[in-house]
């Protein structure tokens, strides 16, 4: 569920202004400021001030700009569908707002954010492709070191490829089905050979691609990428997975991927909750698997979202085989597993030269069973253990490595929704992780890192584990003092 401290108080729109008059109240530096953003577009401009600054009445006849030079009046709103109070006088700007809203018309009045119906956005101009950047008054100047930095990632062309895009429109429209053919063609159209063309300047031969792109249109081909979500932090999601998540018509996730990473798909993609949390499967892996290969034949675009990597615990392995028996094209997209995010929010070394060079990646349950399983042997001899999902068998864990010959010494990170703003850390030896098990405020993923690089860890931010040992003996000796 959104935050409310995440939604926006002013919801950017694109308004029609062709043809159409905005009106600027002013005669000096603000309402040159607003001339200059508004004659980017087709609007008929009306500046109403008595007397103008020189910079300004030289753009006004520079560009055409309607002039009324005379004291304002409510009159000269009229027939005008924005207005932007740019006197630099608060009781005029005032005065303005108030009279656009009597005629129903929106406001924006400079520098006065409590007056205002809207923002005007910083403004990357690649016409018809436009980005606006607001921030809702709140960072004028935020909002253009954006815009600078979004200009100089779009190429100059956009402009004219989105105008030939449109021009092929209604062609697309009526040869091609509603749906993935007909993404894929504009995938190809925005990507392939008639971006090229434009951008190396030759119109023709742009036209002359999307022509033949098409006419070479065939049948789509299913195709699923397995794709790693990570620990949780969507700004840890690898630049692969943002595309495929774009470019799907289908998004399969776990339980453990935030909504946040979710949402990063297309709006109009088919998003599919299949479980795979501890305690709640919604689907079975069989369900799972015969879901995929469907998608795969129906011809679609499939992102299966996996939380952390999908080579690691997430039975990755059964989805691909079953891909490969119903013969449907798929990839995977590798993400950051949960001992690496576990690792950098504690600043731990997994690997420390001259203590280890080597590392376990394992579940507790691993340790079920009357054998000690191999990786026991590293973790002795001095491997860094992490361990996925152990908060339940904490006890067992430490108790099974002591049996092996690790030292209780040995010390231990422990992190609850690592990468995330909500993650809570602790810190000890191998002796204090079964208070793990009684701390039922863990609700979160458990990540553990056990071994000798944990030492050089930073811990000034975590909690230690002993302290929670010791508060469950502390009722007892305080029993005993009464």
């Amino acid at each position: 569920m959104t935050n409310h401290a995440d939604r926006l108080n002013a919801f950017p729109v694109f308004m029609r202004v062709e043809d159409r008059v905005v009106a600027i109240v002013g005669g000096g530096e603000e309402a040159l400021a607003k001339a200059r953003l508004l004659a980017q577009s087709s609007a008929r401009l009306r500046v109403v001030a008595e007397t103008v600054e020189p910079a300004l009445a030289a753009f006004m006849a520079g560009h055409r700009l309607e002039h009324v030079a005379a004291p304002y009046a409510a009159r000269h709103l009229e027939g005008a569908v924005m207005v932007f109070a740019a006197s630099g006088d608060g009781t005029l700007d005032t005065r303005v707002a108030a009279d656009a809203r009597c005629l129903g018309i929106a406001v924006n009045a400079v520098d006065r954010p409590a007056l205002c119906d809207f923002f005007t956005p910083a403004l990357v101009n690649r016409a018809p492709v436009a980005v606006a950047i607001g921030t809702e008054g709140a960072g004028p100047v935020l909002a253009q070191m954006i815009r600078v930095r979004i200009d100089q990632m779009l190429p100059p062309h956009l402009g004219p490829l989105a105008a030939l895009a449109a021009s092929f429109r209604d062609t697309a429209e009526r040869l091609l089905p509603k749906g993935n053919r007909r993404r894929r063609f504009w995938a190809g159209f925005f990507r392939g050979a008639p971006a090229q063309a434009l951008a190396d300047g030759d119109i023709a031969a742009a036209r002359r691609a999307a022509a033949d792109l098409l006419r070479a249109d065939a049948p789509a081909t299913g195709h699923v990428a397995l794709v790693g979500a990570g620990p949780g932090a969507e700004d840890l999601l690898t630049l692969r997975a943002q595309r495929l998540l774009m470019e799907a018509d289908a998004i399969l996730y776990d339980a453990l991927v935030p909504e946040a990473v979710v949402a990063m798909g297309r709006r109009d993609a088919e998003r599919l909750p299949v479980g795979k949390r501890k305690g709640c499967h919604s689907k079975t892996q069989e369900e799972i698997n015969a879901l995929l290969v469907a998608l795969g034949r129906e011809g679609k675009r499939v992102v299966r979202l996996k939380s952390g990597d999908p080579l690691v615990f997430g039975r990755a392995g059964e989805e691909m085989a079953a891909l490969r028996e119903a013969g449907i094209a798929y990839e995977v997209v590798p993400g950051v597993t949960a001992a690496f995010a576990a690792a950098a929010d504690f600043e731990l070394p997994l690997t420390l030269r001259g203590v280890t060079s080597s590392m376990v990646f394992t579940t507790g349950h691993d340790l079920k069973g009357g054998t000690l399983p191999d990786w026991a042997k590293l973790a002795v001899s001095g491997a860094t253990v992490a361990v996925y999902m152990g908060r339940s068998v904490a006890a067992e864990v430490a108790g099974r490595l002591i049996e092996a010959g690790l030292s209780p010494d040995t010390a231990v990170a422990v992190a609850e929704n690592a990468s995330l703003p909500t993650c809570r850390r602790f810190h000890g030896i191998l002796s204090d992780l079964p208070s793990l098990e009684a701390r039922t405020d863990l609700t979160g993923p458990v990540m553990t890192v056990i071994g000798d690089a944990v030492a050089g860890a930073r811990f000034d931010r975590s909690e230690p584990l002993a302290a929670r040992r010791a508060d469950r003996t502390a009722p007892t000796t305080e029993r005993a003092g009464a």
